[in-house]
């Protein structure tokens, strides 16, 4: 069960207005918004006193950040090696065109974002795939489809 996201007001006034907190404040927007809004990346610059140049340059160097709202469902798809050469780029393709999004976005109906990552250190499982923090294993373009509708029914 996820716990109740604490407001932007709640995360600032955790932290005294010093830079040296910027990682821990976008750390706690993001695990409270599952993104940094650029409404919310203002007001940690107004309370920390840092430029906006240097928060977006942290929050875009950081892969843990992410500055647009993703989706009720993530997908991870892993492309390394061992799951490339088991057909994991045909599985991303597949979910590509099923949601009408490329990796790294998220529909339009905010219902699904679809990643690709380097490993999710299961290659003897290849390929795998990850759905809502669920590992799949040794998974086929017909067993990810029943798990995207059974996921879009709950």
């Amino acid at each position: 069960m996820k716990q109740n996201p604490l407001d932007i007001d709640a995360i600032l006034n955790k932290y005294p207005g010093e830079p040296r907190y910027l990682i821990s404040i976008l750390q706690d927007v993001q695990a409270s918004y599952q993104y940094i809004s650029e409404e919310n990346m203002n007001l940690v610059c107004d309370h920390l006193g840092v430029p906006l140049t240097q928060a977006w340059s942290v929050a875009t160097f950081y892969k843990a950040f992410s500055l647009k709202p993703g989706g009720e469902h993530k997908i991870r798809v892993c492309q390394g090696t061992a799951c490339h050469l088991k057909g994991s780029h045909r599985l991303v393709e597949n979910l590509s065109r099923e949601l009408g999004v490329q990796p790294g976005d998220t529909t339009e109906d905010l219902k699904f974002t679809l990643e690709t990552v380097n490993c999710l250190g299961a290659c003897a499982l290849a390929p795998v795939a990850v759905v809502d923090e669920k590992y799949y294993a040794k998974v086929t373009a017909q067993k990810l489809d029943k798990v995207m509708k059974k996921v879009s029914t709950e």
